[in-house]
């Protein structure tokens, strides 16, 4: 069993998750901040029983409210430990893009062998600051630029055009959470997505036949 285990180390490459959490003040109403809180460690728990001998889950979350910071650093799902989010401030969904685009670009934190990148971004309010520019440098960067990403709008104050922005193409699908427990649903697709690339045999191919989890298409 050992020299198993050695193999799967040696042999898994990264497949990153990099959550861009809105936890603005508006957050802490209806119970927004709870559900995604239980969301996000239900996450991280289906990731860690994922094993596979080509990918291995990796997770970070961006916070953005009142600054955008980097709650729970990159690293494997296995090592990472949860600790629940607050809600306060603004929205400065443009400085959480920075944040990220630097984290995927960095080669320290994830190698070139590391699969593409999943980007989930979830707000229930509108950019408080100037996203515009670095939301382009991150869908311009070599890594940004090829992720697989989802989006998240929380109730009727969301500002879809950017989350549509943030998606890059007209075709794809912002999800809408009028009620606290869609949240969990949203992330529970999040989970189904990535489960299936790591079990894939081409890990860098989006997933198909995912269930819609409940909302009207």
């Amino acid at each position: 069993m050992s020299n198993l285990k050695e193999f799967i180390i040696q042999s898994a490459r990264p497949l990153p998750v990099v959550v861009l959490a809105d936890v603005s003040g508006s957050m802490g109403v209806d119970g927004k901040i709870q559900a995604l809180n239980h969301a996000v460690r239900e996450m991280i728990d289906a990731f860690q029983d994922e094993s596979d001998l080509r990918a291995e889950v990796h997770v970070a979350v961006i916070t953005f409210g009142g600054q955008a910071a980097v709650h729970l650093p990159l690293r494997t799902a296995n090592g990472a430990a949860w600790s629940d989010l607050g809600a306060s401030g603004g929205t400065p969904m443009g400085a959480a893009f920075e944040l990220a685009r630097r984290m995927v670009e960095d080669r320290d934190a994830l190698p070139g062998r590391a699969y593409r990148p999943t980007l989930v971004l979830v707000s229930d309010g509108q950019p408080t600051d100037d996203w515009q520019q670095p939301l382009v440098a991150l869908l311009g960067s070599e890594r940004g630029g090829k992720a697989f990403r989802m989006a998240l709008a929380i109730g009727a104050d969301a500002d879809h055009g950017v989350l549509q922005a943030f998606l890059a193409d007209p075709a794809a699908r912002v999800y809408r959470a009028d009620e606290a427990r869609q949240i969990r649903q949203f992330f529970q697709l999040v989970t189904m997505s990535v489960s299936a690339r790591s079990r894939s045999a081409t890990p860098n191919s989006a997933p198909t036949n995912l269930p819609n989890n409940g909302w009207d298409l």
